[in-house]
């Protein structure tokens, strides 16, 4: 091969270079998660992981059964695609559970969609009901993916921050004590708005809006003609004797409300991805195309099995021996359990109505971080990263739940998550239990 033609094709793979943006718009300014960098931080350094909402303790046996008989069963047509937006089993069921949720007549083939979790089932939210240039109302602090994922679909994002009210006489603060402004969340609706995201019980605050909050946004979504996507994965998990009320069943919101719901929360069993929405045909009908054109099918196998856990609820609904009825009592326990180990370090915990989850406040650490010259990174950030480098534990800075305009003002809290076992707890536990004596002695 001669120099000169040699030289020719170094020139034209040069020119073969694309010169042109590879990145679709939709991405811009969405690429940053706090997942991928506080994971790495957690699995790097920490001895005890409360950062992530995951339990780490088994899901329920009669589910792990259900998928043994799934699996190991004659019906080899288990194994292979059932209907692309729903195994009928599951659907059929789920439909007869929400009839009594919401005392109305559900068809299952119309009314129920299954997803793969609950993240896909936003997915399809946003992508078949928000258009270019349509407003969507989040309220803060919220579940991180509804920002970017409003933005993917061409919508703008507006901003509502519950507003902590602190209660009198030193009580520590709750989750109720975090609460909208009427007027501000007047303020937000406008002819361009299209949806509102409601998250009850919220995740990270644990927040279970109350049949007034409720029926505020209900009356909002009616005056303005707008959309309710109701993020309800935490519903089986309230305490304190607390009732979480669909909005769904208010009067004039079953029309404009699509309801998603996770197996992976109700039945502690995260790593299944399975999800589902339940609504009226006609906004599923949009949502049905969205899920037939990306991921079309979701697992066979877990469906059925978890058709079958939900079989078992249906049939012991309201019973104490109900999963539903066991799990938030248990969790209440271990909620309360950290809530005493971390006021005992000097944390002041926000004691949640709901979730897996538990925020606390950390204004009285601020000696104990180090700043860190010509940083912009928030408090919360830094606090979290020197806690799991310095003391092994791992959480999550509250901020990230916020949107850039008003992240500056929550930076003195951040999340954990008490769905864990106990020797979990326990780690955590002795953790701060030496952090305090360690502040003492010093």
């Amino acid at each position: 091969m001669s120099k000169s033609f040699k030289l020719t094709l170094f020139s034209l793979s040069l020119q073969a270079k694309m010169s042109r943006p590879v990145q679709a718009r939709r991405l811009e300014g969405i690429d940053k998660n706090i997942w991928v960098e506080f994971v790495k931080l957690a699995t790097t350094y920490s001895k005890v992981n409360l950062g992530q909402g995951f339990p780490d303790f088994p899901a329920p046996d009669f589910l792990t059964e259900a998928l043994t008989r799934v699996v190991s069963g004659g019906n080899h047509m288990l194994h292979q695609y059932t209907r692309a937006f729903g195994h009928p089993p599951l659907v059929k069921v789920l439909a007869q559970l929400f009839e009594k949720l919401l005392g109305r007549d559900l068809d299952p083939m119309t009314n129920v969609m299954v997803t793969v979790g609950a993240y896909q089932a936003l997915f399809c939210c946003f992508q078949a009901l928000v258009d270019e240039g349509d407003e969507v109302i989040i309220i803060e602090p919220f579940f991180d993916c509804y920002e970017p994922m409003v933005k993917m679909a061409g919508g703008t994002p507006v901003f509502v921050p519950l507003r902590p009210n602190p209660p009198k006489g030193g009580k520590l603060m709750s989750s109720a004590d975090w609460q909208l402004d009427p007027t501000e969340l007047a303020s937000k609706f406008s002819e361009r708005t299209k949806a509102i995201i409601l998250n009850s019980p919220n995740n990270p605050l644990g927040k279970v809006f109350s049949c007034e909050e409720l029926g505020l946004i209900a009356e909002l979504c009616v005056k303005h003609d707008v959309l309710c996507i109701s993020d309800e994965v935490y519903e089986w998990l309230v305490y304190d004797g607390k009732q979480h009320i669909r909005i769904a069943s208010l009067q004039g919101m079953w029309d404009r409300t699509v309801i998603v719901g996770s197996a992976g929360k109700t039945f502690s069993a995260t790593g299944w991805k399975v999800g589902w929405v339940v609504g009226p045909d006609r906004l599923l009908q949009h949502l049905r195309t969205v899920h037939q054109n990306s991921v079309y099918h979701c697992a066979t196998i877990a469906q059925e099995a978890v058709a079958q856990g939900f079989q078992r609820e249906l049939t012991l609904y309201g019973k104490p021996e109900s999963y539903f009825v066991q799990l938030p009592k248990e969790l209440q326990r271990k909620r309360d359990w950290l809530i005493q180990s971390l006021n005992a370090v000097g944390m002041k915990p926000i004691i949640p109505e709901g979730t897996y989850f538990l925020v606390a406040d950390i204004s009285p650490f601020k000696s104990d971080v180090p700043d860190v010259p010509n940083s912009d990174e928030p408090y919360d950030y830094r606090f979290v990263k020197w806690m799991v480098k310095n003391k092994g534990l791992a959480a999550i800075p509250l901020s990230a739940f916020y949107s850039e305009a008003h992240k500056n003002n929550y930076t003195n809290f951040i999340r954990f998550c008490f769905a864990k076992e106990d020797t979990t707890l326990k780690a955590a536990n002795d953790i701060l239990q030496k952090w305090k004596q360690e502040k003492t002695s010093s």
